[in-house]
């Protein structure tokens, strides 16, 4: 069993979600329930595939978990490239 609070990636993924919201307050009201909802949705389950799966009695079964975590990093990512193409960033 792994201890998630413990394990660098989750104290990370805390402070990627802390700056996604912050991100996001910027979109137009029209994307609320589009890139908005879609990237905070992402972010968060990288943190909680990490809590949720840092308890299975295997290293398999976290080891799958955490590859879902990347998965969902990589869309943030792309979301956020998205994002800025449309111009959703003041600069």
């Amino acid at each position: 069993m792994n201890n998630f609070r413990e394990l660098k990636v989750w104290q990370n993924s805390r402070y990627l979600i802390k700056d996604i919201y912050k991100a996001v307050v910027e979109f137009p009201p029209e994307e609320k329930y589009a890139l908005t909802s879609q990237q905070t949705r992402a972010v968060v389950s990288i943190s909680a595939n990490i809590a949720e799966r840092s308890g299975r009695s295997t290293n398999a079964d976290f080891a799958k978990f955490l590859d879902y975590s990347h998965g969902s990093c990589y869309e943030v990512e792309s979301d956020l490239m998205v994002s800025y193409d449309l111009d959703f960033f003041r600069r």
